[in-house]
């Protein structure tokens, strides 16, 4: 189909917009300024490791049965992998090895329950946790009887194994979010998930951790978009968020 001057120039323009929108986005959730961890990533080695955890937000569908590093089955389609390829794919020669061990569904209870075998053994250099969710939305639905207070005393104990076990480790700590337009989040989530949010920000600055907040990150994103175009259900994040979501990720390692 043949396109003349005037059409080509207003697809390009379009087209233009929406390439801006996450950079807009990030900018303004993740002002420059507040970064405290400046190049995580120049400070690995060739062939070090970098390991994805948390829920189903990071398992995203993924194998597990072989879960091999930097292997597209083994990463399912979700923001691990978007962030995971593009580091393989810039930083090509650093020859990295990365995994993804989410599980859909895990509190951070189940976290411990696997993480010799499925963190303390890979011996990640950078490690990426995403958890909280679960904790919250399970006691929700009847499901679990956690409260908040067990959730932050959960996860200090495992980062603090974490650091025992592996002292040198860089840790990236990621904000549970919750996005209201979607089907699955109500006004009965708040404001009591607000307190896993501060809970996880709490252990971030306790650890030194490199903190990613996804929740500032949505709330500016639906300046740009319904939440529904980000999260169908408020909890999963649909292609555009997942791509959000590796974005703020590098923009924050980097």
């Amino acid at each position: 189909m043949n396109m003349n001057r005037r059409n080509f120039f207003s697809t390009v323009t379009t087209g233009t917009i929406g390439l801006v929108a996450i950079p807009e986005i990030l900018s303004a959730a993740m002002p420059s300024g507040e970064k405290k961890h400046k190049g995580v990533l120049s400070s690995l080695k060739t062939g070090d490791v970098i390991l994805f955890q948390g829920d189903s937000i990071t398992d995203a569908g993924r194998e597990k049965v072989n879960q091999l590093a930097n292997s597209p089955a083994s990463f399912g389609s979700g923001y691990a992998f978007m962030a995971g390829a593009n580091l393989l794919n810039t930083m090509a020669s650093s020859q990295f090895s990365i995994y993804n061990r989410g599980i859909s569904g895990n509190k951070v209870f189940q976290l411990a329950e696997r993480w010799q075998k499925d963190c303390l053994d890979l011996k990640p250099n950078i490690l990426s946790i995403l958890i909280g969710v679960n904790d919250f939305w399970h006691k929700l639905n009847g499901k679990y009887d956690g409260t908040v207070e067990k959730y932050e005393n959960d996860y200090r104990q495992l980062l603090t194994l974490t650091k025992k076990m592996l002292p040198e480790i860089k840790l990236v700590i990621c904000e549970p979010f919750a996005v209201q337009d979607g089907s699955a989040v109500d006004e009965k989530w708040f404001p009591e998930f607000d307190g896993y949010r501060a809970s996880a920000k709490k252990l971030a600055d306790e650890f030194e951790s490199i903190f990613i907040p996804y929740q500032t990150i949505f709330d500016e994103a639906q300046k740009h978009a319904p939440g529904k175009y980000w999260t169908g259900d408020g909890v999963h994040p649909s292609m555009a968020g997942n791509s959000l979501m590796a974005e703020a990720w590098l923009k924050a390692v980097k």
